[in-house]
């Protein structure tokens, strides 16, 4: 998966892509290292390869869910997620976003249901997810912002583990599959028929794409889990579980985000893009396929919320429970309008500006190595140098050339020469 997402993003063919889809293989492989390292372990240990389960009380099952957590944008590795996504292809950057992260969150409802820390995870995605795309310029990483969040939700769902819960992530996955690729889609549109994608450069295109504006709200009150959406009937199953197992305080912090995700998605996103200041913009809407995949993908956000038994049947475990509950109703309205009001007060301070947002990767692209030149000072990388230079002649000087190329070598040998080539590789990649 993490190859073949690369590939999707190289195919956009530009430089900026090119770049984020080194740096998406990098952490995926990095990923990837644990979770191997985890399962190889497990296996030698268990001598059993059985994916069930998995209590924390031995290294391997850490190994396996960091790897997990890294793929399903877990910070610090988040980055990766604003990063790629947004440099893919209009369609490419949709189907990126229904595969890598839902199927961390697979792997870890099927290995690590009623993790307890998971919880503390998912609530720290939630608001980092928040913060950032409150802060972001660019549409489609204000979107990617909120895909971290969104799962921020499920990987909550996960650690509270009960029947309810894991049946509010599942659902939670599936809509916002669907709900994720229709806001990704008017995005795309936008950026296809402007080609602009910076807040600051884009407004009053309800005039002129009145067909994407009205899908894009819609796949922006899905977000926000507002009644007769799809994110209504699913998210709200999360909230529920958290007060069925008397988490108070999770719960308050669900109910918080709820109105941070309509302040971020629900109302930024629609409002910079389709309406406030006139960009002077006239573009149509985009080209028949286009408008009829946002039309399905509307229908279906609708046909969610206003029927939910349908996506309840096919849940895990069984579902006794109504999300059209008068209180859950008013409360669910209440809390998406008192946000909106917020949005609008707070609108000189989030009005589009033409910014750049440091991320948490940060640390370890810029900090990190200007740590490594502080302490390893060029004096100390010329000694090490020489000495190699050194340690290498005279290793030539003892090896006869001619046997060394006809005799036979270990694959031990050469895995162990191409991993340290690798290494040596990637550590200069890095620092310079």
């Amino acid at each position: 998966m993490a190859i073949g997402s690369a590939l999707v993003i190289f195919t956009n063919q530009t430089a900026l892509s090119e770049k984020a889809g080194f740096r998406y293989s990098m952490i995926h492989f990095g990923g990837g290292v644990l979770l191997m390292c985890g399962l190889t372990g497990h296996v030698a240990e268990t001598n059993s390869i059985i994916f069930e389960s998995f209590s924390l009380n031995s290294v391997h099952s850490w190994l396996i869910m960091l790897g997990f957590l890294v793929n399903a944008g877990a910070p610090p590795f988040s980055s990766w997620i604003s990063d790629s996504y947004p440099e893919a292809s209009f369609s490419g950057c949709v189907f990126l976003s229904a595969f890598t992260t839902k199927t961390a969150v697979y792997a870890l409802l099927r290995g690590f249901p009623g993790n307890e820390i998971l919880i503390y995870v998912g609530i720290f995605m939630i608001f980092y997810g928040i913060i950032y795309a409150l802060l972001e310029n660019d549409m489609r990483r204000i979107l990617s912002y909120s895909i971290v969040n969104q799962v921020g939700f499920m990987i909550v769902g996960v650690g509270i583990g009960t029947e309810m819960a894991i049946n509010g992530a599942s659902a939670h996955a599936f809509a916002h599959i669907i709900y994720k690729a229709l806001l990704l889609m008017s995005a795309g549109s936008v950026l296809l028929m402007t080609g602009r994608r910076k807040c600051s450069e884009l407004g009053g295109l309800f005039q002129s794409m009145p067909l994407t504006m009205v899908c894009g709200t819609i796949g922006a009150f899905a977000i926000s889990a507002f009644p007769l959406t799809s994110g209504f009937v699913s998210k709200s199953m999360i909230s529920q579980s958290a007060a069925d197992q008397h988490l108070f305080g999770i719960w308050l912090f669900l109910a918080a985000a709820s109105a941070g995700v309509f302040l971020h998605a629900g109302i930024k996103f629609p409002w910079f893009v389709f309406f406030q200041k006139d960009s002077g913009l006239r573009p149509p809407d985009p080209p028949i396929n286009m408008r009829l995949s946002m039309l399905i993908l509307s229908f279906l956000c609708l046909f969610i919320g206003i029927f939910p038994n349908y996506l309840y049947q096919i849940l895990p475990y069984s579902v006794d429970y109504v999300p059209y509950t008068s209180s859950h109703v008013v409360f669910q309205l209440q809390l998406l309008l008192f946000a909106g009001f917020a949005f609008f007060i707070m609108l000189p301070w989030l009005k589009r500006t033409p910014t750049i947002s440091l991320d948490l990767d940060w640390l370890y692209r810029v900090l990190a190595k200007r740590l490594i030149l502080y302490i390893f000072q060029v004096k100390f990388l010329n000694s090490i140098l020489i000495k190699f230079r050194q340690y290498t002649y005279a290793t030539y000087r003892k090896i006869d050339l001619g046997q060394s190329l006809t005799k036979n070598i270990s694959s031990g040998n050469m895995v162990l020469s191409v991993g340290i080539l690798l290494a040596i590789y990637l550590f200069f990649f890095y620092l310079f």
